[in-house]
């Protein structure tokens, strides 16, 4: 990965930040996004010590803010020179109902909304680099949506954080899907995966079931095995020319039959553009 420049939201820990560290390891830049300046600089420095890899970039945005996603977008144009790798990890997960400051539910904001906005305004940057690939980390979560509640998008109805969660993840591969169709012949390649029950700290923020969860945390697997198959997807030559597909354990799955639904696709993303003013225009 010796040249290459890889963007990760996210990175601060977890699989992101085990990501980071991986792909430090095999030699590519990385440029890191953190919510917070603390977090970007501690974990800028802990990647470079245990790395000895220096060309770690740190960006700070809070992806639940469209205003500073198009700060980070407008900065990461300026400073890179160019982008190989972009890869939307950045999630969360909110046992209330709760708006951003841009009126939308935080989950559908931070774990969709986000990612689409992000990639949609690095896109030229990610084309002129070609070949270039994309990695949007979803969950095996999404079979438990089986569609998207636009509605819901808005707080409105009956809130329960677990659908509103697998239904961001749905969302995501669904956008992984019709983005993969609209880059045809573009040189950039996009594709999304389960990382697996990772002991993360998510675990801590599922409300009710937050015990349970915790325990059952101790027999999950560790953030480096959830981010092989990132790690995978951002270097093998293996998957150079794939795109439009799932991955889990860095083998291609079959994700829910609702992903793959056409004109949901199409509706998501005219959706998205209004919630986030932004048209695709490439």
């Amino acid at each position: 990965m010796k040249g290459k420049v890889c963007l990760i939201t996210g990175a601060s820990s977890g699989i992101g930040k085990a990501t980071s560290i991986e792909l430090a390891k095999l030699g590519a830049t990385v440029a890191i996004v953190c919510r917070t300046e603390e977090k970007c600089e501690k974990t800028a420095k802990e990647i470079i010590e245990k790395t000895k890899n220096e060309n770690i970039i740190p960006f700070v945005a809070d992806l639940l803010s469209q205003k500073q996603i198009r700060n980070l977008a407008e900065e990461v144009n300026s400073k890179l020179n160019r982008l190989d790798v972009l890869i939307n990890n950045a999630g969360s997960y909110f046992p209330k109902c709760t708006l951003t400051e841009d009126g939308i539910e935080s989950t559908f904001a931070l774990n969709y909304l986000a990612p689409f906005l992000l990639t949609n305004l690095l896109l030229n940057k990610l084309i002129e680099s070609r070949p270039s690939r994309i990695i949007n980390v979803s969950s095996s979560a999404h079979f438990s949506a089986k569609t998207i509640d636009f509605d819901s998008v808005f707080c409105k109805g009956k809130y329960n954080g677990y659908k509103a969660y697998a239904q961001s993840k749905l969302a995501l591969t669904i956008f992984t899907y019709e983005l993969s169709r609209k880059l045809k012949d573009k040189g950039v390649t996009v594709n999304c995966m389960h990382p697996g029950a990772v002991r993360t700290s998510l675990w801590s923020k599922t409300g009710a079931i937050k015990p349970l969860a915790i325990l059952a945390s101790f027999f999950m697997r560790s953030p480096e095995k959830g981010a092989e198959t990132i790690v995978y997807l951002a270097s093998s030559e293996d998957v150079a020319n794939i795109t439009g597909k799932y991955f889990f354990d860095k083998r291609e799955e079959k994700s829910s039959a609702v992903s793959y639904d056409v004109e949901l696709a199409k509706h998501l993303w005219e959706f998205s553009e209004r919630l986030t003013n932004t048209k695709y225009v490439i």
